[in-house]
């Protein structure tokens, strides 16, 4: 009775930590609808199926062309429709969690989670314009409303451990991110006080025809006085007058205070600076107009904008000691837990040599006897053995003979394999196939084409016969061991595969062109007998590894500046007065992705953000407002990703 006392007693029904007694004021845990809530959104399967739901939403919104002039298509009809479908799902979903953790007022609330709280936000957004595009058919557009859906491939990072620990790192840097943030804003604002000051409507003037009044061809600035460029070295009847719009429509200025800024952050960035300088020694002449903009781009691109650098490796470095600390801790925890069983274990078995030590005596005489009747029947077996050795039949020897001669040769392969002369053998022919492979060019005799061919049969069959000479000293299993040996084996599979297509015509002469670059793939075989190299390569690939998480969140920011885009600028980018079509535009998904990798690497990222402000308007209406996207993506993109 006493040890039934002591014997902790279940309890049914207990409320879990996480999850309030009633949510809602309405909904306890014993209720039904509660209870089929939890079970729904605790299911594995469930949370797979959203995840499944936010890649084909992606998908719908990669697939989606906008036109310009809010025009559409029948596959943007259905599309919208399908967005529906997708709308009613997360709403679905997002009842359901309320129902099971409640809304807020309580630890482990649905809002007290911050993917909850991005997902909430982006139904509710979706909600309200799906509500006022049916209740105002025309004039209110609600694609404003809808770009917020972009931001539901955020959530995919929830279900990546990896990208949680990238992301995390990232969002505890911000607070000091956010002091050299402070300290670059205060650097762009001093400059553009200064630029204000300096440079304030230096910019307007340009060279005019005399007689016709036409502006000159790509213009630019132009000095009133006797500073600055002069018109009459274009023509005599050049004249510089104060009545132009500016550089980029009137968008690099320092008129006010918000151009300016814009402008200095375009210096600060490194991108289109030195255009913004000649601009103004065009205007004012070359005196000392340079101080001002070298002293921008030390203080602020080379001092300023590296200490984000800084501070990010620091809390990387942080979160990454962090995490080890927190693996070491498991490590010794399941250390120790293995130490206690291993005791109750040792205890049980001292209690059990303790109880029955008779057993052990009884056991050893039954040993004693098993030994010496396994003794005799090893003996009998033996004399047997040797009978059937004796009748073994002659191709049986004949195999011994073959096995026996087939290791020696095995042996002799491996010791030539792992010979230094077949090591420069292998360099010296890699050396000759790459000279080879550099005397290919346009316009060649076809002599040169004949020869080519040949010494490529040559290194393939002599590549192969490499490759199968290692196969055959190492075995399929050692072979496919190393790294390098699966490329070898790759490389030479590719190299058959581009002589079976390419002499059989089954590909175009682009597709043929596309084959024969496996041959240069045979370059990279110096890598594993070049000792040096070799390491670096694997530094290189273990480096590759170890940013893969970080690598995968630059993606998903990129495909969701990209949609973005798509949902901002898309068929803005047609202006009546250009007839050719910009290239670097967001009329498609895939244009769109090769628009923001474009403004992630810099090259001419203002460029496309001149163009992004001409397609609202321009300086004069709201369209200024639009570079705030292009800041952004510049920000994240290249200082903080």
């Amino acid at each position: 009775m006493s040890a039934n006392k002591k014997r902790p007693v279940r309890r049914g029904g207990k409320p879990q930590p996480d999850r309030p007694l009633r949510s809602l004021f309405i909904f306890t845990l014993k209720n039904p609808i509660r209870k089929l809530c939890i079970d729904i959104v605790e299911w594995k399967p469930f949370e797979y199926l959203i995840l499944l739901t936010i890649f084909a939403n992606c998908v719908a919104l990669a697939v989606y062309t906008p036109y310009p002039n809010a025009d559409s298509n029948s596959t943007n009809l259905s599309l919208e429709k399908i967005e529906n479908v997708f709308l009613g799902i997360f709403t679905v979903e997002c009842v359901m969690k309320i129902v099971a953790y409640g809304l807020f007022a309580h630890p482990g609330a649905y809002l007290r989670n911050g993917w909850n709280l991005l997902d909430f936000t982006i139904v509710v957004i979706g909600l309200i314009s799906t509500v006022l595009s049916q209740i105002v058919k025309e004039g209110l557009d609600v694609k404003a409303l809808r770009a917020f859906r972009v931001l539901r491939p955020l959530r995919l990072v929830s279900g990546v451990p990896s990208l949680q620990v990238v992301l995390n790192s990232i969002l505890r840097a911000m607070v000091p991110l956010l002091h050299i943030a402070l300290l670059v804003l205060f650097v762009i604002i001093i400059y553009a006080i200064i630029g204000l000051e300096l440079f304030s409507g230096k910019l307007h003037s340009t060279c005019y025809h005399n007689v016709t009044g036409d502006m000159m061809p790509d213009p630019h600035p132009c000095g009133m006085n006797e500073s600055g460029f002069m018109c009459y070295t274009i023509d005599v009847n050049m004249v510089c007058r104060d009545k132009w719009i500016g550089p980029n429509n009137g968008i690099t200025n320092f008129d006010n205070f918000g151009l300016a800024m814009l402008t200095v952050f375009q210096c600060v960035t490194l991108e289109g600076w030195t255009d913004v300088l000649y601009y103004i020694e065009d205007a004012l002449g070359n005196s000392w107009q340079w101080i001002y903009f070298i002293s921008m781009v030390i203080l602020g691109a080379f001092f300023v904008m590296n200490l984000i650098l800084g501070v990010l490796s620091g809390e990387f470095s942080k979160e990454r000691e962090k995490a080890k600390a927190r693996g070491d801790f498991h490590k010794l925890r399941e250390k120790q837990q293995i130490e206690e069983d291993l005791r109750g274990y040792l205890d049980w078995i001292t209690q059990a040599e303790d109880i029955e030590p008779e057993g052990e005596d009884r056991a050893r005489n039954q040993d004693g006897k098993s030994k010496v009747t396994s003794e005799t029947e090893s003996a009998d077996r033996a004399e047997g053995e040797e009978g059937e050795i004796r009748q073994e039949s002659w191709w049986r020897k004949k195999k011994k003979d073959f096995d026996r001669v087939n290791r020696r040769m095995r042996r002799a392969c491996r010791k030539a394999v792992k010979s230094q002369a077949f090591y420069w053998l292998i360099i010296l022919l890699v050396f000759f196939n790459t000279v080879v492979l550099a005397t290919e060019h346009y316009g060649q005799p076809d002599w040169l084409d004949e020869f080519q061919d040949y010494t490529n049969f040559f290194f393939v069959g002599l590549f192969t016969m490499e490759m199968l000479l290692k196969m055959y000293s190492l075995g399929f299993q050692g072979y496919f061991v190393s790294l390098f040996n699966r490329f070898d084996c790759f490389v030479v599979i590719g190299s058959i595969g581009e002589i079976i297509l390419t002499k059989t015509d089954v590909f175009p002469p682009l597709g043929v062109s596309v084959l024969r670059c496996v041959r240069l793939l045979r370059v990279f075989k110096v890598t594993k007998y070049w000792r040096s190299l070799s390491n670096l390569v694997a530094s290189l690939l273990n480096s590759i590894q170890s940013i893969a998480s970080l690598l995968l969140l630059l993606f998903l920011f990129i495909v969701i500046f990209a949609l973005l885009g798509m949902q901002v600028f898309g068929g803005k980018f047609d202006f009546e007065d250009t007839s050719d079509k910009i290239r670097s535009n967001f009329d498609s998904f895939w244009q769109s992705l090769l628009t923001v990798f474009q403004i992630l690497t810099g090259e001419d990222w203002n460029a496309v953000m001149y163009v992004g402000i001409e397609a609202y308007g321009g300086v004069s209406s709201y369209g200024v407002l639009a570079c705030v996207y292009f800041i952004i993506l510049f920000i994240c993109g290249n200082c903080i990703l």
